[in-house]
């Protein structure tokens, strides 16, 4: 049940995450509530893996949730429930847009698709920052506006910000680089 349940929410997932891999991460917060398979903290790590591993963003993502939940077979039907509705979306309108690529009601489709897919994009880039910046719970528990915010990792991203958009040295510098560092200050830190 657990195998049909992974390949139906991610079947779900693929077809409504309009924008790319960025764009499953709201749709990954209400998996994480409704099915308590991962905690909202395991979907920042997710991101990291997913990030700085090759392929999709939200493929990786549907692959480490059904590793997750379902070992091996879970991490296939997850992945498979991720990628089909892509397949049959693309073979639909690459059929249906060479006869009607002109039609005006075809481009004020694809025309408001933008603005949802950006919402979509700028919701995921609000929850990764609330759960990377913020210690919500720890505030509720203390009350102390110190314990609210995670100083190291806003430190860290101010840095990085700063490095990457003031020295034409770091602007040519490849996305790696600046991922294995920011692992690098992780570990020694003890983020």
């Amino acid at each position: 049940m657990t195998y049909l349940r992974l390949f139906y929410e991610f079947f779900k997932i693929g077809l409504f995450s309009i924008g790319g891999g960025m764009a499953t991460l709201p749709f990954l917060y209400a998996l994480s509530d409704s099915t308590k398979w991962f905690s909202h903290e395991q979907i920042v790590d997710m991101l990291a893996i997913s990030e700085s591993t090759p392929g999709p963003i939200g493929i990786n993502m549907a692959t480490y949730v059904g590793f997750t939940s379902g070992s091996i077979l879970g991490s296939l039907v997850a992945t498979i429930g991720m990628i089909i509705p892509g397949i049959i979306l693309v073979l639909i309108i690459t059929r249906v847009l060479n006869k009607f690529k002109n039609n005006f009601y075809v481009e004020g489709i694809f025309y408001g698709l933008r603005p949802a897919s950006t919402a979509l994009i700028a919701s995921a880039g609000i929850l990764v920052a609330k759960i990377t910046f913020l210690h919500i719970t720890l505030y509720d528990a203390t009350g102390s506006l110190t314990d609210l915010f995670d100083m190291k990792a806003i430190i860290l991203a101010f840095i990085l910000l700063f490095f990457t958009r003031s020295f034409k040295m770091t602007k040519e510098l490849h996305p790696v680089i600046f991922i294995a560092f920011s692992a690098a200050v992780g570990i020694v830190f003890k983020f």
